[in-house]
């Protein structure tokens, strides 16, 4: 078990914010998370690879990460997974131990804990249409729990975890159904479907399908180890029918993606690039030039920096289009 003091959490957030902690404890074990949950004192920061986090001071607490590994094959073609193995790494396992369903999750950053917290997603695909249980630690008590899917509640980045278990639980364990059917795929959200013809490819293998998300994923999205970013920052407004189809009639090449027969989802990056924020940046915070759904450190930027960029940005989204867009990530 890892136990520092006055801890450096640089290392430990895809945006470069250079803050300390007062005490950082890393469990390698189940054994280690009882530990921990039985003995820490609030306040507390559960985190995971830091991808979905801002700081924006020193947290004057304890920070508490996992570095439980390994994957297991189970029956069903069910595999369980350490909450501290790297979620890319999982899809990639997956993918060459002819397991699939997670190929279009490809290259989402973080950690195999915060995918159960998160409910992370892209190109059409949700983890929690993969996950069947999260094993966790029940902090003050170190009981052992397990959770069924549908316990966790998910919806659009969200889950339990966010809300009323916030804090309560160190997940150690997350299990996840896979197929050993190679010919079930979603290639038609996003440019999937372009990149594959621009191939020369009609029916993808799921290794192809991750080469080609891995493929855009990389053109339009920074390097956090070049450029300090948190990936999307905010979520995708869901809005109602009626609204859609009045912003319809003012932006007619207005992308967006149906729901169901009451609510339509609106990219935020493209009516933040409306808002002319693309490539632009706010001292010395900014929006990434291929991507205006991602804030990026240009060099030096404090966590309010990041964080008055993104008010501004959301004023001006409010003022055009009468939508409130959230952060997707987590502003500590």
């Amino acid at each position: 078990m890892v136990d520092l003091s006055d801890y450096s959490l640089l290392q430990h957030n895809t945006f470069g914010i250079d803050a300390k902690c007062s005490r950082f404890m890393e469990y390698s074990t189940v054994e280690e998370a009882q530990s921990i949950a039985c003995q820490l004192v609030e306040p507390y920061l559960l985190i995971g690879a830091g991808s979905n986090l801002l700081l924006t001071k020193d947290f004057d607490g304890t920070v508490v990460h996992s570095s439980i590994k390994g994957i297991e094959t189970q029956q069903n073609n069910c595999i369980r997974c350490g909450s501290g193995e790297t979620w890319d790494e999982v899809v990639a396992w997956c993918v060459d131990h002819h397991l699939y369903g997670a190929e279009n999750l490809s290259l989402i950053p973080g950690e195999v804990g915060a995918s159960a917290v998160q409910n992370i997603g892209a190109y059409g695909a949700e983890v929690k249409d993969l996950i069947v249980s999260v094993e966790a630690v029940e902090m003050g008590t170190g009981r052992i729990c397990q959770f069924g899917n549908e316990e966790c509640q998910y919806g659009y980045r969200d889950s339990r975890f966010k809300h009323e278990w916030k804090n309560r639980y160190l997940i150690t364990h997350v299990v996840y159904q896979l197929t050993n059917d190679d010919s079930k795929k979603s290639t038609e959200y996003g440019n999937i479907r372009s990149e594959l013809d621009r191939r020369g490819i009609n029916q993808p293998t799921a290794a192809q399908l991750r080469e080609v998300v891995i493929a855009i994923r990389e053109a339009k999205l920074p390097d956090p180890k070049v450029t300090g970013n948190a990936g999307s920052f905010f979520m995708n407004p869901v809005v109602s029918r009626e609204k859609f189809e009045n912003l319809l009639v003012q932006y007619p090449e207005m992308p967006h993606y149906y729901i169901d027969a009451d609510h339509e989802k609106i990219p935020a990056g493209w009516m933040i690039d409306q808002c002319g924020w693309k490539g632009r940046s706010l001292g010395r915070a900014g929006v990434h030039d291929r991507q205006a759904l991602v804030l990026v450190n240009r060099g030096g930027a404090t966590g309010q920096e990041i964080v008055n960029l993104c008010e501004t940005i959301r004023k001006d989204v409010r003022e055009r289009f009468g939508i409130d867009i959230h952060p997707e990530v987590n502003i500590v």
